[in-house]
């Protein structure tokens, strides 16, 4: 009892993206297990069908695909990936708006998977009669925002060198395209296209200061409403009290004023881009991104 509630402390004390990729985890190790002992395939109502009719029997499968994994490197690969680069967005921008770019590309790989699948001439793409699992969408996404708004951010390869996400992106974006024209899992990277396009647009319009998530932001936001527990507490009105800035505390003072200057840094890196911050500037938004 005691190994499952530190287990439970572990995970709420996750954030957000180490949710995503422990819940991805739990649920490829369930289905693993279910699937070879007892011959049981419980996840196919999750996975996306490629046919329009299936698909409205199922509409939930537009996100749920995202948590399954066909085999133990395919989840390997794209939790990795996730990690870094959700890591690297963080340092500068709120973990919701990430989290939009991630799950729109989902939504957004999935939905150009579905409209290939039903458009396009069967002789060209076999993508037909099949399912679509993995969240690549969602990282191809992440994968184009990070390189187009942060193009000389960098990874360290094997610890032995580094490379940037621009050169990155433009290597698995030309890859794919190559598998695509092979034949090879075609539903899969034609999913990945639709995800690159989406960070594509998302990037490119939060240059220009509009943040095309935020209607997605509020939908969730609502819906996570539905599944907290309503309170019967009321709200009572107290009297400023010595030591308090414009009726809130020091430190809830102190909050806004840097979440302040967090919006002038990215208004200053949307308009002029990361490199033009002064070293100062870095070393505040790598400090903020750690609290």
């Amino acid at each position: 009892m005691n190994t499952l509630k530190d287990l439970k402390n572990k995970f709420y004390n996750l954030d957000p993206f180490g949710k995503i990729i422990a819940i991805t985890a739990v649920i490829f190790i369930i289905d693993l297990v279910l699937t070879s002992l007892l011959r049981f395939n419980a996840t196919k109502y999750f996975m996306l069908p490629s046919g329009f009719t299936d698909f409205i029997l199922q509409p939930w499968s537009l996100i749920t695909y995202g948590f399954i994994h066909s085999d133990i490197w395919h989840v390997v690969f794209n939790m990795l990936f996730l990690y870094y680069l959700s890591r690297i967005a963080s340092n500068l921008f709120k973990t919701k708006m990430i989290l939009n770019v991630y799950f729109l590309g989902i939504i957004f790989g999935g939905l150009t998977y579905l409209a290939v699948a039903n458009v396009s001439p069967a002789s060209f793409f076999d993508i037909k009669n099949g399912v679509l699992v993995g969240a690549s969408a969602g990282v191809s996404a992440l994968l184009v925002f990070v390189a187009l708004y942060m193009p000389n951010s960098e990874i360290r390869l094997f610890n032995v060198f580094n490379v940037k996400w621009k050169y990155i992106a433009l290597f698995f974006i030309g890859f794919d395209v190559i598998r695509i024209l092979m034949g090879i899992n075609q539903g899969g990277y034609i999913a990945h296209l639709g995800g690159y396009l989406l960070g594509y647009l998302y990037a490119t319009k939060l240059k220009e200061g509009k943040d095309i998530g935020l209607g997605f932001e509020h939908l969730m936001d609502t819906v996570a409403t539905w599944f907290k527990p309503k309170s019967n507490l009321k709200t009572v009105h107290r009297k400023k009290r010595k030591g308090e800035f414009a009726g809130k505390t020091k430190q809830e003072f102190n909050t806004f004023n840097n979440q302040k200057k967090i919006d002038l840094i990215l208004d200053k890196i949307s308009k002029s881009g990361y490199e033009s911050l002064t070293s100062e500037e870095k070393e505040f938004l790598f400090k903020a991104g750690k609290n």
